[in-house]
């Protein structure tokens, strides 16, 4: 008998083996979709990884009970990277499925209630109270009900007790159903019965039959003016969509097209049909000429690419990257090959698929979070079979079933959001794209206008190769940066709330000129939270160790960790005064007062809290692209390789804010921000101009932004890093310890922390101490930083011994209510 290792998406560390039934035993192949029984009635959709003949002495293997699929979903080379990923992350292989497949390829179970089959209501009257009888007589008349309609049934908000004494009775049986989420999106479409289209002469007669029937005349009429069966009858294969058949134009009458089916003169059929296109243009246009700066850097990155297969192309902002990667990409379809274009936001890839489907057409694939279960499975199964050679995504598209992947390129290189934090695997996108260009023999290209400066670094000791374009495309200068210092301008009373005078005359005589303004501020909210006046009280969330923020349009304080809401206190809770006051500036405070000071001018506003919807983020970008917006006040998402020709202008509100955080890579970040938000000015003909506040006017990361001097940034930030040993130059590895009392956080954590010390040594550990927000969603956190050189160590047996200390502390029964959580690599 054969067996089957199946992948589950389960947070256990190992594969199951399953019996495969002699009816399944040909057709079963690795990367098979199956579903299996696991624990008690609880159904998977599992991945098979190997196929054996060993048999298992520890359990009674179960057979696996279905193929869910003809073709496999997934391919071998998957399961090898993510088998890479639990390896190098420390986590299960089963929660890299459970993230790298999407859910649409999953089966749904739900739990349903139906009629033991040997109970009989009438003859167990007295058994069952109201409440009891009225679901019974329901089931008997439904046959079965969801779980989760029993509470509407009954009027109640909790129904488990009366479930509860129906199961013990005998009553009930809870059953589990399962059903196939992915549905691929037919659409209903109408031609002529064949008989006919291959045979136009006969048409001629059916007019002839039809000469008194105008409606259904209308109606033929209509349908070989669409299809014109005489010049080739093949046409009418394909038909009409019907809906667009009754409405477009001149509307038909549905009954007459609904007789004219009926007698056999039209049929209807369906076709599967994508959910979203691509295809922009009728003819796909040629990629647009280089400028010499461009074509000398893409023959640069073209030989890295040969020499070292990673080029990172050092680019500042407006210097025409993209142009670049579609050359890159152009050589790439033109092999009959494919490429993954990574971009590290879903905000990014409206503006940038408009621009690259002009050039690809259908070709091109979009794959992200914000996509539907089923359109997400649609890229999937189009990348599988080569409908799609190129796909725009974020980090998760690193999971897609690539058969013949030639390049990667990975914009934004430094973003912060290419890493995935909770829940694990806490992968970083821009490592795991060099894993799977190397499994591919693919080759990779890191873009940014501020490398992290690991890339830089490895760019610098001539592991990768480097390609620099330091001039922006065609006129365009870099803009020019004005320091502002608020404190000498309240002295001066030349602060109006928190924009000085500067930042209001130039947004003014900015958009009277026709011109757009960008006003960047890294909070969202109203402001940071309220506060009493009298004893500085402040209203905290309930379950975090955070303020609440303050957000005006809805009147409430909202916790950005946990979700809580809650009304505006109106008297202070802790004094009983009702002078209550908002302190620090979000953006929606920010837009307010724009609104105040410049009441003619069109603001609209780019966070969290307004991109909440599906397509949000491209009808503000739209919006805002077609003039329809003066200024975009914006978080982080305003900073990240937008291109806005008519963008004269850039406010930072508060500059100070990114600089002050517990973190080693704070400066590096505010370099980042800074630099990226600056470069959405002046992209276009005249020099933009970036106004710059702060409290500390004479900070050097500020004169360093201001000069675009990367390379001397660079520099004092690496010896910063070599002298305090962190990465490049060491791996970080952060254990974070939770439970839902304080005291057994700490004590598991310091436990941890003497293990970890006694195996590793008292050099490579760091706490434990509690992060500056020690209490998220009622757990409690305590943090041990792991730092393991580069040089000189078996990463893979410092690693085995990290997760048999967890495993020891857990196993003990003082702490089996503390969960640890591993971050590799975490920024």
């Amino acid at each position: 008998m054969k067996f089957a290792e199946v992948l589950l998406p389960v947070p256990i560390p190992k594969s199951f083996c399953y019996a495969i039934p002699p009816q399944l035993d040909l057709e079963l192949v690795v990367g098979h979709r199956v579903l299996v029984e696991f624990g008690n009635r609880k159904m998977y959709t599992g991945i098979v990884s190997e196929i054996h003949q060993k048999v298992t002495e520890k359990y009674d293997p179960k057979p696996i009970l279905e193929v869910l699929e003809v073709e496999p979903s997934v391919l071998p080379s998957q399961i090898k990277l993510w088998q890479w990923v639990a390896d190098y992350y420390m986590c299960s292989i089963g929660e890299v499925l459970n993230v790298a497949l999407p859910s649409g390829l999953k089966l749904s179970s739900q739990s349903f209630l139906q009629i033991h089959p040997h109970f009989v209501i009438e003859e167990n009257l007295e058994r069952l109270n109201d409440r009891e009888f009225t679901l019974m007589s329901y089931l008997e008349k439904e046959q079965t009900i969801p779980y989760t309609q029993v509470g509407e049934i009954l009027e109640i908000k909790s129904p488990y007790k009366t479930i509860k004494n129906l199961i013990e009775m005998e009553a009930i049986l809870l059953i589990e159903k399962i059903k196939e989420k992915y549905k691929p999106k037919m659409e209903k479409r109408l031609r002529l019965v064949q008989y006919y289209a291959e045979q136009p002469h006969l048409v001629d007669k059916l007019f002839e039959h039809l000469a008194k029937k105008t409606k259904q005349e209308d109606a033929l009429l209509k349908y070989l003016s669409l299809v014109p069966i005489h010049d080739d009858h093949l046409l009418n294969f394909h038909g009409v969509n019907k809906r667009e058949f009754l409405h477009a134009g001149r509307p038909l009458s549905p009954s007459s097209v609904g007789t004219m089916t009926k007698n056999g003169i039209f049929e209807e059929f369906e076709r599967q049909v994508p959910r979203f296109e691509l295809s922009a243009a009728d003819k796909v246009q040629p990629t647009p000429v280089l400028s010499p700066a461009q074509q000398e850097c893409l023959e640069k990155t073209i030989q890295g690419l040969n020499d070292k297969n990673v080029c990172l192309l050092h680019g500042i902002t407006g210097s025409g990257k993209t142009e670049i990667y579609l050359q890159l990409i152009k050589s790439v379809i033109d092999n009959g090959e494919q490429a993954l274009f990574l971009i590290p936001e879903i905000a990014l890839t409206s503006q940038l698929v408009r621009r690259l489907k002009v050039y690809f057409g259908d070709v091109l694939g979009i794959y992200h979070s914000k996509f539907s279960d089923n359109e997400r499975v649609e890229t999937w199964k189009g990348v599988q079979e080569d409908q799609f050679q190129v796909v725009v995504g974020t980090r998760s598209s690193l999971f897609l079933p690539f058969t013949d992947l030639s390049l990667i390129i990975v914009d934004e290189e430094h973003d912060s959001s290419y890493k995935a934090h909770d829940p694990a695997p806490r992968y970083q996108g821009r490592d795991l794209a060099l894993v799977l260009a190397h499994m591919h023999h693919a080759k990779v290209v890191l873009g940014s206008a501020t490398p992290s400066l690991e890339s830089y670094y490895l760019a610098a000791k001539k592991k990768y190769a480097y390609a620099g374009l330091h001039e922006r495309f065609g006129d365009a200068q870099l803009p020019e940066i004005k320091i502002i210092d608020i404190k000498e301008k309240r002295k001066q009373k030349k602060m109006m709330d928190d924009f000085s005078d500067d930042l209001l005359h130039e947004l003014n005589n900015n958009t009277e000129q026709g011109y757009q303004s960008i006003l960047f501020q890294n909070r969202r909210g109203y402001s940071p939270y309220v506060t009493c006046d009298v004893c500085n009280w402040v209203p905290s969330c309930p379950s975090c160790n955070v303020k609440l923020t303050y957000h005006i349009y809805r009147n409430e304080l909202r916790c950005h960790y946990c979700g809580h809401k809650e009304h505006v206190p109106h008297t202070c809770v802790s004094c009983g005064s009702t002078n209550m006051k908002t302190v620090g500036l979000g953006t929606q405070k920010i837009e307010e007062g724009l609104k105040t000071h410049l009441t003619d001018i069109r603001v609209g506003r780019l966070d969290l809290d307004t991109t909440r919807r599906k397509h949000s983020y491209e009808q503000i970008l739209t919006d805002f692209e077609e003039g329809h917006i003066d200024v975009l006040v914006g978080t982080q998402m305003v900073t990240k390789g937008l291109d806005f020709g008519n963008v004269r202008l850039v406010g930072i509100i508060d500059a100070d804010t990114m600089l002050y955080y517990p973190d080693f890579r704070a400066h590096e970040r505010a370099f980042q921000l800074l630099t990226q938000v600056s470069g959405r000015a002046g992209r276009r003909g005249e020099t933009g101009t970036v106004i710059l506040q702060t409290h500390q006017p004479k900070e050097t990361l500020f004169a360093k932004v201001a000069r675009n001097d990367y390379r001397n940034f660079f520099r004092k930030e690496i010896k910063d890093r070599e002298q305090y040993h962190y990465p490049p130059y060491t791996r970080l590895i952060k254990l974070t310890v939770r439970s839902e009392k304080q005291d057994l956080t700490n004590q598991a954590s310091e436990k941890l922390a003497r293990l970890l010390v006694n195996w590793l040594g008292q050099k490579r550990i760091l706490g434990p101490q509690e992060p500056g927000i020690n209490k998220i969603r009622n757990y409690f956190l305590s943090e041990i930083l792991i730092k393991l050189e580069r040089e000189g160590i078996d990463l893979k047996k410092a690693k085995g011994l990290i997760q048999k200390a967890i495993l020891q502390q857990k196993e003990e029964k003082a702490f089996s209510r503390v969960w640890v959580s591993i971050d590799v690599d975490p920024q």
